[in-house]
């Protein structure tokens, strides 16, 4: 019963969202621009974003290199589509970070614990690379400030600057754990004690441990580059999907709705972002850009039918070979305490 309820409620949810996106919109010039998308752009666009994936891939191994030395890139990969195809398909969207750790727990020698936690650095890299994306394309010179209320345009600027620095000091946290704590301990013993210090020690001693792995640098500025390599080439992809649909905005434009579609994704959402992902787009190029909202749900729509199959046709696969089903993934908190009878990737 409860199963059932979930389902109506995200069907309600995803019908909501396309009413809204559709209020104002022409549905059948809609159709029209999407009939007269260009196919190759868009296969583009998908390559590209399937690249994006390889490089997610790619950087994890610097995320488990305190766990495991060497990891192979081809159960990482695989770990990765799982993931994806996991918040694809399933009604909560939020399974992809749990079923990735298990699908490489089930893979490789590592607890579905200690490859779940290289999660959280992962998640910290990616908030700061998108904000330092997001204010590079709020101060460049294509942003139509002059086009959008001054307050708004100062509140953005404003909220992305605060923002990347309050990132910025994460990345700090990572880098220098043990400093970091001290740091932090002078800062709490200043407060008046009670339990809010003595909760804020506890939080930032958890933090700080499950961190310290990183190792300072050495590991850090590897897994930041191919950060910025992972968000460029989703923005490159969504640039791609741009000019499928003739909108011709300025490679900032690309990177701000990047941008807005990852803070729409860490939001509660609909499974496969269906609905989320095209009001996300919709409120960059149409609020922003100023974009016909035609032409705008569009690109959103046709980005988005390329660009979901390939990474949850590839999930779906490697589940299959690993011998795990999607109800493995529902309510996981424990996972194997490493390798099991799945095997490796090859």
């Amino acid at each position: 019963m409860r199963t059932k309820w979930a389902l109506a409620a995200v069907l309600a949810a995803v019908a909501l969202l396309l009413w809204w996106l559709f209020r104002d919109a022409d549905p059948a010039e809609v159709w029209g621009h999407l009939r007269a998308g260009d196919a190759l752009l868009l296969a583009v666009s998908a390559l590209v974003a399937l690249a994006g994936f390889g490089a997610r891939a790619a950087r994890w191994r610097y995320f488990l290199a305190p766990v495991q030395q060497a990891s192979p890139f081809s159960s990482r990969f695989a770990a990765v589509a799982v993931g994806f195809m996991a918040n694809n398909l399933l009604p909560s969207g939020r399974a992809g970070e749990p079923g990735r750790a298990y699908a490489y727990s089930r893979m490789e020698p590592v607890s579905f614990t200690a490859a779940l936690a290289t999660l959280v650095v992962e998640r910290l890299l990616d908030g700061l690379v998108i904000f330092t994306l997001l204010f590079a394309a709020i101060v460049s010179p294509g942003f139509p400030a002059e086009e959008l209320p001054d307050d708004l345009v100062a509140a953005m600027r404003g909220s992305a600057a605060v923002l990347a620095v309050a990132l910025a000091g994460a990345l700090l946290v990572v880098a220098f754990p043990v400093r970091s704590l001290r740091v932090a301990a002078r800062l709490i013993a200043r407060l008046p004690p009670g339990r809010i210090a003595a909760g804020l020690e506890r939080v930032m001693e958890g933090v700080v441990k499950g961190l310290a792995s990183m190792r300072g640098w050495r590991l850090m500025l590897p897994a930041l580059a191919w950060t910025f390599c992972v968000w460029l080439l989703q923005s490159v992809s969504f640039w791609f999907g741009f000019m499928a649909f003739d909108i011709r905005l300025s490679f900032a434009a690309a990177l701000l709705t990047n941008a807005v579609v990852a803070f729409a994704a860490a939001l509660p959402a609909t499974p496969g972002y269906v609905g989320t992902l095209q009001a996300a787009v919709s409120v960059a190029l149409v609020q922003v850009y100023g974009v016909a909202p035609e032409p705008a749900l569009a690109c959103a729509v046709g980005w988005h039918i390329v660009n979901l199959p390939p990474i949850t046709v590839l999930g779906l696969w490697y589940t299959r070979r690993l011998g795990i089903s999607l109800r493995d993934f529902r309510g996981r908190g424990t996972g194997t305490g490493g390798a099991s009878e799945g095997g490796a990737v090859q």
